[in-house]
């Protein structure tokens, strides 16, 4: 009831929008080990939302709902480790985190994972292994890793080189507003790499 009654309030569903009634009945819920609250209450906090913005509360509300599984706290808890957001960086704990989010099938989680893969961050390089979370992410349609997908094909990063197959997700991401591959997609027009040079398509 506390959980539904602070959702009520954060949505301005039934009732005046008032973010601070919503922290007030969330936190009641949060402290009865309630996941969904623990996680509201950290997006709350993260943003600044009925309460003043502070990363180290949203941290701790994070932490809490995730250890009890939560796919979404456990991604937010590796970005704030990944970033140092609330908390000291730290790459491999970020590792870790995503990891748990990405074994879930969180597409942000496994986008994550394919950039620590390739950038070497809390974890050995691994172009196989960036390439291998990245395409379980896109295929969930996350542009992110759809223009990383195309990326791969683009340059051969770890796979043959294939324009076809990078202008086919650049594409993908393109469609869903993703600047960078509308950006990556006009290039390749523009230098008729996989396909005819054409510029007014660029």
């Amino acid at each position: 009831a506390q959980y539904a009654l602070a959702g009520m309030y954060a949505e301005g569903f039934g009732v005046t929008q008032n973010f601070k009634e919503a922290v007030k009945w969330y936190r009641l819920s949060a402290e009865q080990k309630n996941v969904s609250a623990q996680f509201a209450l950290g997006i709350l906090y993260a943003n600044g939302l009925g309460v003043t913005r502070d990363h180290k509360e949203a941290f701790k509300w994070f932490k809490l709902a995730a250890e009890q599984n939560h796919p979404e706290s456990q991604y937010n808890l590796g970005d704030a480790y990944r970033f140092g957001t609330g908390i000291d960086q730290n790459h491999k704990e970020a590792f870790k985190w995503f990891k748990l989010a990405a074994e879930q099938r969180l597409a942000l989680a496994q986008a994550a994972l394919g950039f620590l893969y390739r950038d070497g961050q809390g974890v050995t390089q691994d172009n196989k292994e960036s390439f291998k979370w990245f395409l379980l992410a896109a295929a969930q349609d996350y542009a992110p890793a759809q223009n990383a997908m195309g990326n791969f094909y683009d340059n051969g990063d770890g796979v043959p080189e294939d324009d076809k197959e990078a202008i086919k997700w650049y594409t993908k991401a393109a469609e869903q507003g993703f600047a960078g591959a509308q950006y990556n997609l006009g290039m390749m027009y523009v230098k008729g790499e996989g396909t005819p040079q054409n510029y007014v398509m660029a």
